[in-house]
């Protein structure tokens, strides 16, 4: 989640960045989210793109050094040869 502020100053809010579908600024900084409601917020659109972007790679690397324990090991693949016969 991001934390954004609206255009009043006066309350922060936290929104889920993939479900943002547009992001406006004419003049003001409008998010559209894909469910069609729409949020002026305070933030610039280049710091709105900065906090998405900041949101994404804090999530790309939480993946990569999470601790994956025994799922860590690679899986081994064999050819698998059908049964001789059917009957089986």
């Amino acid at each position: 989640m991001i934390v954004v502020t609206r255009l009043n100053g006066t309350e922060k809010f936290a929104v889920n960045p993939d479900l943002i579908e547009r992001i406006h600024a004419s003049p003001d900084t409008t998010l559209v989210m894909v469910g069609g409601a729409r949020h002026i917020i305070a933030e610039s659109l280049a710091e709105t793109i900065r906090l998405v972007t900041a949101y994404r790679a804090r999530i790309i690397g939480l993946a990569q050094s999470a601790d994956v324990g025994d799922q860590g090991q690679h899986p081994y693949l064999s050819i698998v040869h059908p049964l001789d016969d059917p009957a089986r």
